[in-house]
C-alpha cells in the first residue's frame, strides 16, 4: 500500500515537472550551436560583473520640501583675503528683514601677504580646476558628497617661506551666525559704526589711491562646516582694476540634508551670480566700492540621501540577463538555421536540372528517363 502511494507520488512529480529532460541520445550537437553557446556564456559573463559593479555602487537621491524652520540662525563661514591692510577695510552683516548690523564679532582679521607662494599657487590652480569641471559636470557633486569628510579643508595652508616682507592685505575669517532671512555681507572701506537709520563705514580717513579690492575667497559657505564639500566661490581670485570697484556675489542658498553612509549632516548649498563695475557717479555708475555678497534664502529644502541596490533586486536583474541571454540566443539560432536550411534546399533543388526526352507522337517528356538493362545495349 505504501509502496503505491508512493508510485502515484512520483509520477504526479513527475507529471508537474516543468524542466522536462531530453535523453542524450536525442540530443544533437552541431559547430553552430557551439559557437552561439560560446558567445552566449561570454556575453553573460560580462554582463554579470558589470551588474556587480552596479551593485557595489551607490547614487544620490534627491528630494524637495517646503522648509518651514524659520527660528534657527543660519551660519556663514568665510575665509576671504582682500588686497588691503586691516585698518582700512570692515566687514558686517546688514540683516534686510530688521535693518540692522549683525554681529561680526566671529571674524578674525589677520594681516597677511596677498601674493601667494608657489605651493598656494598650485593647491589653488586645482581648486579652480575642480570648479571649471564642476560647472561642466554636475553629476560630480554626488563624488563630492560621497567622499565628505575625506577631503582637506579648501583653505590655503601657510606660507612655507619666512617672508621679511610686511603685509599688505587682510585675511577676514571665522562665522556668523544670522536669521534665515535675506541679507548682505559685504566688505568696504573703514570700520563699521551702527546708528538708528543703519549703519556707516569710517572711509574719511582712507584716500581713494590705497583702495584696492582686489581678493581671494579661499572659502565660503553656509550652515555647518563640512570638510571635503567644495562651494561654488571656493578657490575664486578677482584683481581690481580700478581703486573705485565694486564686486558683487548674488546668492541663492538652499537648506540641505545629507544623509551618506558616512556622515549625516544639515548643511545649505548655494547658486551664485557674479557682477563686477567700477563706480564712477559722472558716468552714472553710482555705489560703494568694496565686496558685496547679497543672499536670499530659498524657501524649499533639498535631502539628499545615498541609496544602495537591495541585494533582491541584484538577484532579480541577475536572473533576467542569464534567462534573457540564453533565450534571445536560442531564438537567433532557431532562426538563423532555418534560413540557412532555406538556402541551401534551393541550391540543391537547383542542381538538379531537368532532361527533355522526346516521344513518339511528337511530344516531350520532362521527366527523367529509366535507365533499364535493355537500354545498355
Amino acid at each position: 500500500m505504501r509502496r503505491l502511494n508512493r508510485k502515484k507520488t512520483l509520477n504526479l512529480m513527475k507529471e508537474l515537472d516543468a524542466f522536462p529532460k531530453v535523453p542524450e541520445s536525442y540530443v544533437e550537437t552541431s559547430a553552430s550551436g557551439g559557437t552561439v553557446s560560446l558567445i552566449a556564456f561570454t556575453t553573460i559573463a560580462f554582463l554579470t560583473i558589470m551588474e556587480f559593479m552596479v551593485y557595489r555602487d551607490t547614487w544620490m537621491k534627491y528630494e524637495y520640501e517646503v522648509d518651514k524652520d524659520f527660528t534657527s540662525k543660519l551660519r556663514i563661514n568665510i575665509d576671504i583675503t582682500v588686497a588691503m591692510r586691516c585698518q582700512y577695510v570692515g566687514a558686517d552683516v546688514l540683516d534686510l528683514a530688521e535693518t540692522m548690523v549683525a554681529s561680526a564679532d566671529g571674524l578674525i582679521y589677520e594681516p597677511v601677504i596677498f601674493e601667494l607662494t608657489p605651493q598656494q599657487k598650485e593647491l589653488q590652480r586645482m581648486l579652480q580646476l575642480i570648479q571649471s569641471r564642476l560647472q561642466e559636470e554636475h553629476s560630480l557633486q554626488d563624488v563630492i558628497f560621497k567622499s565628505a569628510f575625506k577631503g582637506a579643508s579648501t583653505a590655503l595652508p601657510p606660507r612655507e617661506d619666512n617672508s621679511l616682507q610686511s603685509p599688505d592685505a587682510c585675511r577676514i575669517h571665522g562665522h556668523l551666525y544670522v536669521n534665515k532671512v535675506a541679507g548682505n555681507f559685504h566688505i568696504t572701506v573703514g570700520k563699521a559704526i551702527p546708528h538708528p537709520r543703519g549703519h556707516a563705514h569710517l572711509a574719511a580717513l582712507v584716500s581713494h589711491e590705497s583702495y584696492n579690492f582686489s581678493h581671494r575667497i579661499d572659502h565660503l559657505s553656509f550652515g555647518e562646516l563640512i570638510p571635503g564639500i567644495i562651494n561654488p566661490l571656493d578657490g575664486t581670485e578677482k584683481i581690481a582694476s580700478d581703486h573705485n570697484q565694486m564686486f558683487q556675489y548674488f546668492i541663492t542658498v538652499v537648506p540641505t540634508k545629507l544623509h551618506t553612509y558616512k556622515i549625516s549632516a544639515e548643511t545649505h548649498q548655494f547658486s551664485v551670480t557674479e557682477r563686477e563695475r567700477v563706480i564712477n557717479h559722472a558716468a552714472g555708475s553710482h555705489g560703494v566700492s568694496g565686496i558685496f555678497m547679497k543672499y536670499d534664502i530659498s524657501s524649499l529644502m533639498v535631502t539628499v540621501t545615498e541609496e544602495h541596490m537591495p541585494f533582491w533586486q541584484f538577484l532579480v536583474r541577475l536572473c533576467g540577463i542569464i534567462g534573457g541571454i540564453f533565450s534571445t540566443t536560442g531564438i537567433l539560432h532557431g532562426f538563423g538555421r532555418f534560413v540557412a536550411e532555406i538556402i541551401f534546399c534551393r541550391f540543391r533543388l537547383g542542381s538538379y536540372r531537368s532532361t527533355s526526352v522526346p516521344l513518339p507522337d511528337g511530344h516531350t517528356s520532362n521527366h527523367l528517363p529509366l535507365i533499364t538493362d535493355n537500354s545498355t545495349h
